[in-house]
């Protein structure tokens, strides 16, 4: 089964400063349709304006994974953290006990994103934050693990069971993603279009995915993705 939601049909809103579009269920926007995709509970599709951002705000219980699209996101904890995110690179923050965290725009333009939220496996543990590059050319035509909970991976560590892969695909290229039994995924381009098992998606667009042992992706256009493979 793979469910399209067009980007045309997400919720959100628009504050001036952020302009927010939700996959599922947040903050204002309600829909029962789509509340979580298992264990996935929240994917934001936000654009922050230059010299604006998120005031310090507290997080509990929840892995907070952060894509860059375009510009960057600087970040600052009451663990005392602080770092620059840019495009491409990811960030992941396991709330844990408790955290606050701050993420503003620093930049002289708008930055993109995309906010991951899923549900921790460790309820109650000790916050943690971390940030890593990961260069696209190392992800051309395949994807590459940019966060799991599996720490024999070579990625961002999360506590849950689940992976954040991302992939470039140039047009016409295609690869192929085994699903195990039980797992769901939920697929959005950044930018491009593609076709996964023949079902067209536009950039932006998220395709919410189960029951396929395969998943063929082909480009139709030059193409980023990224992907969460979860319970």
């Amino acid at each position: 089964m793979i469910d399209v939601r067009p980007f045309s049909s997400l919720g959100g809103a628009n504050h001036g400063w952020l302009n927010a579009k939700h996959h599922f269920s947040f903050a204002d926007y309600y829909d029962p349709s789509r509340m979580s995709w298992g264990r996935l509970r929240v994917w934001n599709d936000d654009e922050i304006a230059a010299k604006s951002g998120f005031p310090p705000h507290p997080h509990a219980d929840m892995e907070i994974i952060t894509y860059v699209r375009t510009g960057a996101i600087t970040h600052e904890d009451s663990m005392g953290n602080r770092g620059r995110t840019g495009a491409g690179d990811v960030q992941v923050m396991s709330a844990g006990t408790g955290v606050r965290h701050a993420e503003f725009n620093l930049e002289d333009e708008t930055t993109t994103l995309f906010q991951i939220w899923i549900e921790t496996d460790k309820p109650g543990a000790t916050p943690g934050w971390g940030q890593r590059e990961f260069p696209k050319s190392d992800r051309t035509g395949r994807f590459s693990v940019l966060a799991s909970g599996d720490p024999s991976e070579e990625a961002l560590t999360i506590n849950a069971d689940a992976k954040v892969l991302g992939a470039t695909l140039n047009a016409g290229e295609s690869l192929t993603y085994s699903l195990a039994e039980g797992r769901r995924a939920y697929l959005v381009p950044a930018v491009g279009a593609v076709e996964i098992n023949g079902v067209a998606l536009n950039a932006r667009d998220g395709a919410a995915i189960k029951d396929e042992a395969e998943i063929t992706i082909t480009a139709k256009a030059d193409a980023e993705l990224v992907m969460v493979d979860s319970l």
